[in-house]
């Protein structure tokens, strides 16, 4: 869902400003090197999913209800199950005293029908028994008077203060779920609703989509992990964590390996760990034109390369191929760029939707806001520019959006304080203060879009 907002502001005029960029046709749009990733993936076989961990996974039978649900009819209510005509004109002055000949509490079959003139106690969800037309609540009766005194335990009558109408606080038989009916259809995103019902219908485990597994490498001699103790000259690899991060957020399973050190053995040993039983390698870092940016030497001897430069900033260089394992079985690789907010912007573009994939779901756009820029975003080099912004409303209800931080591809904290990315187009030169940018939200929920 897009949420659109006129503006007629200073600027509007000039949302679509004449100076474009000419830009470098060797380079491919992000639509076409996303087009291209995707053809190397195919949905991945659905397997026997406990339910407690189908959360977001897509189904992959159709679930038939087996019985009605609720199966009896039964009480809405803790109260008294009447026949609505002995209740006619009672009121708190004037109550219906009735006797009590029976109690039923959840889960338990009644043990004779009700018959005119007389009351049982019923527990809410207990079956309504035959004879029965209402339930009167215990706040419509003395009841509480009679708890204060003691005497519930071993009631003979009770009083009710007010009339019932026939159907009052009773469900009926399959109000919920009619037996036969379709309940879910193959394809239906597992939500924690559909997890309910599903327990509902008796069921502990479904057949699912399963979740796929990416392993993530991260390069460079520079890189410690964290809980090492700092040393001079070296980084924490922030990179495994914000990707593994993006992996559990979109439905997959992360599995950090060791660091791949700045040769081609050290790589190749870490590929070779990671293939094994991921369906997506992703790397950070070793895919620009550095002396020791050994990935692209390492995807042309293990298997099939296809390196892109993608007309977008940040995340410029991208490489994408298949590596082959020990058995000849291709697994895709997405070598994501090593600054941290270039492999996230990267990873949002095109493992997010990889993952989609294979998961079974459906290409979704994540949700977005056209918002009124408080600060310019220049576009120098032609390329598709993803800014990171905080996205806010105004007391007027329009969308704004705000430069969130330093904008350089090695700033994450600014990640950190962005909620969306604002998205000047690769021919546009400047979206100015004032006009208006789509603004990809990061945290709403996009499977409902």
């Amino acid at each position: 869902m897009t949420e659109h907002v006129d503006h007629t502001g200073p600027g509007a005029a000039h949302a679509h400003r004449p100076h474009r960029h000419h830009y470098d046709a060797e380079m491919l749009s992000v639509e076409e090197a996303r087009d291209r990733i995707l053809s190397y993936f195919d949905r991945l076989p659905a397997v026997e999913t406990a339910l407690v961990d189908a959360l977001g996974q897509v189904l992959a039978e159709e679930l038939v209800a087996p019985f009605d649900i609720p199966p009896l009819t039964n009480s809405a209510m803790d109260g008294y199950a009447v026949v609505a005509a002995d209740t006619a004109g009672a009121s708190k002055t004037s109550p219906v005293e009735l006797p009590v000949v029976g109690v039923i509490a959840a889960g338990r079959l009644p043990e004779r029908p009700l018959t005119p003139g007389t009351v049982i106690r019923i527990m809410t969800g207990a079956p309504i028994p035959d004879g029965a037309n209402a339930v009167v609540p215990f706040e419509d009766t003395d009841e509480l008077e009679r708890q204060k005194s003691g005497s519930v335990g071993s009631l003979s009558s009770i009083s009710i203060n007010a009339p019932a109408e026939p159907g009052d606080n009773i469900r009926a038989a399959g109000e919920d779920i009619t037996a036969g009916t379709v309940v879910f259809g193959e394809g239906e995103i597992i939500g924690a609703a559909q997890i309910g019902v599903i327990a509902s219908l008796g069921r502990a485990a479904v057949r699912a989509v399963r979740r796929p597994v990416v392993a993530i490498v991260s390069t460079g001699d520079e890189l410690l992990e964290p809980g090492q103790e700092h040393e001079p000259g070296k980084i924490y690899n922030s990179n495994a964590y914000s990707v593994a991060a993006m992996v559990t957020r979109y439905g997959g399973v992360p599995k950090i390996m060791s660091i791949a050190r700045d040769t081609v053995e050290s790589l190749e040993a870490a590929l070779e760990d990671a293939l094994d039983g991921a369906d997506l390698v992703v790397t950070s870092a070793g895919v620009s034109k550095g002396d020791y940016d050994v990935v692209k030497d390492v995807l042309s001897s293990k298997g099939e390369i296809a390196l892109w430069s993608v007309r977008m900033r940040p995340a410029k260089p991208l490489a994408f191929g298949m590596l082959k394992r020990d058995d000849g079985v291709g697994v895709p690789h997405l070598g994501l760029p090593g600054n941290p907010v270039s492999a996230m912007v990267a990873f949002e573009q095109f493992g997010r939707p990889a993952l989609r994939l294979m998961m079974g779901k459906v290409q979704a756009e994540k949700p977005s806001v056209e918002a009124v820029m408080d600060d310019a975003i220049h576009n120098y080099d032609g390329r598709r520019v993803y800014a990171r912004v905080h996205a806010y409303q105004d007391a007027a209800g329009v969308y704004r959006a705000r430069l969130a931080g330093n904008q350089s591809s090695g700033v994450l904290s600014s990640m950190a304080q962005a909620n969306g990315l604002a998205i000047c187009p690769d021919e546009i030169a400047m979206i100015d203060v004032g006009e208006i940018a789509r603004v990809e939200m990061f945290d709403w929920p996009d499977d409902i879009f």
